[in-house]
Order: C-alpha cells, then structure tokens, then sequence
C-alpha cells in the first residue's frame, strides 16, 4: 500500500494591499467619473459632452431708432416767395346802385298832389292742399306719464289720403295765450310718439285756458303756406291738456 503524503496544501489568498490598490483606483474612477459629469452639467457645450444640445438661433438686433431733426443752415434766408407782401391791396368798395325816387315838379303856385297811395303788402294765400283737420282733446299723461298736469302743450301729425306718413312738413304756431305772444315752428318726423310724421309744441307746465287765440298752419319746406290758419281753443284742465291734431290729405 502506496504512503500518500496527507499534508494540506497551502491556499494561495490575495492579499490586503491587492485589495487596497483596487479600491483607490475604484475610488479614483468614480472621482474623475463625477468630474465628467459634473464638467458636462455646468458647461453642456463642452468638447466632452458627446451629445451637446442643438445650437439656438442668434437674435437680430437693429439699432435704437434715433430722431435727427433738420436744421437749416446757420446763414439759411427766407425764400422771398414766401415772405408777406409788404402793403395789401384792398378790394375795391362796392357803391350800390341808387334806387329810384319819384319826384313831382311843380308851375308856378299851383301844386300837384299825387293821389295814389302805396298798397300794404298782401299776406300770402294757403296753396291749394286739400286737407281734413281733426281735432282732440287729451291728457298728456298718454304721452308724458311722469308729468302728469304738469305739462301743456300741443302735437299730432301729418298723412296723405292713404295714412302714409308726410315727413318734413313745418308747422306754425302762432297767436297768444296767456297775454303772451306764440310763434313756433315745428316738423313733422321730429316727434315718433304721435306717429312716424309726428310733431310736437310744448307751451308750459300748467295748462291754460283760451278762447280761439292760437292757430296752427301747415307751411312747406319753402316757408310757403299750405293751409289756412287753423284756429283752436284750449283748456284749463289736466283732462284736455294736450291738443292732438291729425292733418291728412284728401287727394
């Protein structure tokens, strides 16, 4: 029987300063690794950085505007075309013609006496415009609520034989009331309450009693007299303290 040697063999182990050198050097990898890094992360244009982000577009920047304004030159002299002429030449003044005067001559003693006297003018007649006048007597609470009596007036309107709306016609009226004189113009169209061609007089804030001393006339665009004066009454009461005319025409 063979004599084997039992003696155990020796276990080669590395050694504590192996281990040493490979820890500095892993420390030393991961120092520089986090240089890298930290290099990469302050200036990401870095030549390290493999991936750098893309490059942005420069900005086009203009120069501030300035305002120079322009001088004329130190000797600069007005143009003489613009300068005022010295003296102005008026207009020569306009001399009216000289009417004509009517004289008589007179022989001797005797002396002649015209016997014509001058005519007062004419006051112009109503044109021929056939219309109906009708007239009401109202309170101006229908048209005015918040004044209650406190209002005193005159309205209506105009409208040609088919109801249409007569837009733009005057409207004058005159007379007295009260011992003072009246003389209004109106237009039809200027007060839509009373109808698209309505007018409307406001003569106070209390109505006042009368007896035919006002008129009312329908004139034209020309001043000229459509109708005649229509004369009317008017009433102390805050029943009849509106009076509503309607002015159609017939043809």
């Amino acid at each position: 029987m063979d004599n084997f040697d039992l003696k155990p063999e020796k276990i080669k182990t590395t050694g504590p300063l192996a281990w040493n050198i490979l820890t500095i050097v892993t420390l030393v990898g991961v120092l520089c690794l986090g240089g890298y890094f930290m290099s990469v992360f302050v200036n990401p244009n870095s030549a390290l950085n493999p991936f750098p982000p893309p490059v942005l577009p420069t900005l086009v920047e203009f120069p501030t505007a300035t305002w120079t304004p322009l001088m004329p030159p130190a000797t600069w002299t007005p143009s003489p075309t613009l300068q005022p002429s010295p003296t102005r030449t008026e207009a020569p003044t306009w001399t009216p013609v000289p009417s004509n005067t009517p004289f008589f001559l007179s022989t001797g003693t005797s002396r002649w006496t015209p016997t014509r006297t001058p005519t007062a003018s004419r006051t112009p007649k109503a044109t021929s415009m056939p219309v109906t006048t009708t007239i009401a007597y109202l309170s101006s609470s229908y048209y005015h609520p918040d004044a209650g009596c406190n209002w005193f007036g005159v309205a209506g309107q105009a409208v040609d034989k088919n109801n249409a709306p007569i837009m733009y016609l005057t409207l004058h009226l005159g007379g007295t009331l009260d011992g003072k004189t009246v003389d209004i113009l109106g237009l039809t169209g200027t007060a839509p309450d009373y109808g698209v061609a309505g007018f409307e007089f406001h003569l106070g804030d209390r109505p006042v009693a009368s007896n035919g001393t006002l008129w009312i006339q329908v004139l034209d665009q020309a001043g000229q007299p459509l109708t005649d004066r229509v004369y009317f009454d008017t009433f102390d009461s805050c029943e009849k303290n509106l009076v509503l005319f309607r002015f159609k025409k017939t043809r």
